[in-house]
């Protein structure tokens, strides 16, 4: 015969943690850690010894206390950027001051919802459809089609179809312009061509953003003082010229 033995778990590590700083009345913000740990490192060998499965959230904080410990052991403490030692159970001490705080709160959920349990529900949602069911006769309503009725729900559907397929769409183009794209494109052309038409930089993008891209990158150039423009033939033309940086000096 086998029996099967149950004991009541810790919800995770840090409520073991809460626990056995609560029963022995430690300081959680001067946690002894040799203590702790060993106390943890117990009840995980109890619960090996039972064949209960230790979850890996509780092997992984055995690991940090562990490590913790060994850091505290080092001669050689670490120190922030201001030149104070860091305690290693800083880290630690801030897990469990959040895990308390929640913790709190999720105490006074369970009991108003406790609370909540306790109270009668309004209404019978089983009762409701009965009296529905008894009220309304489906095979009657059956009965009563014609093909007049079903026209007319056909109609509505249609319309319905129509209304939902003429609603407008949204559609987002990426266009595969940049400035900076755009600036280094202008200045390659101008320094092959040496002298570069604005209705040429247009014939390279004729599309509407196009063209705007390579006149805010020609804007931009201007302003960096990397090119300079005069007026040609032609409605809305100049030429563009790159600047020489002796002039610009």
């Amino acid at each position: 015969m086998s029996f099967e033995v149950k004991i009541p778990l810790f919800e995770g590590p840090f409520d073991l943690l809460l626990f056995f700083i609560e029963r022995d009345e430690l300081d959680i913000y001067d946690i002894p850690i040799s203590q702790i740990t060993k106390n943890f490192l117990e009840y995980l060998k109890e619960l090996e010894k039972l064949n209960i499965d230790v979850a890996s959230e509780f092997i992984l904080v055995a690991a940090k206390l562990m490590r913790i410990k060994a850091k505290m052991l080092l001669p050689r403490p670490q120190l922030d950027e201001e030149g104070n030692e860091i305690d290693p159970r800083e880290e630690l001490v801030r897990h469990l001051l959040e895990y308390k705080k929640y913790k709190s709160v999720l105490q006074e959920l369970v009991s108003m919802e406790t609370s909540m349990l306790q109270k009668e529900k309004r209404g019978n949602v089983v009762k409701e459809l009965k009296k529905l069911s008894e009220v309304v006769n489906v095979e009657s309503e059956l009965q009563d089609i014609d093909l007049y009725k079903l026209v007319k729900v056909y109609q509505k559907v249609l319309r319905r179809f129509e209304i939902e397929s003429e609603k407008p769409t949204h559609r987002v183009i990426q266009y595969p312009y940049t400035i900076e794209q755009q600036k280094d494109f202008i200045l390659n052309k101008v320094i092959e061509k040496r002298k570069l038409s604005f209705t040429q930089v247009v014939e390279y993008n004729q599309d509407k953003i196009g063209v705007i891209y390579n006149f805010l990158a020609i804007l931009e150039l201007l302003q960096l003082q990397q090119i300079k423009i005069s007026m040609g033939e032609g409605y809305n033309n100049f030429w563009i010229e790159r600047l020489e940086k002796e002039l610009v000096d």
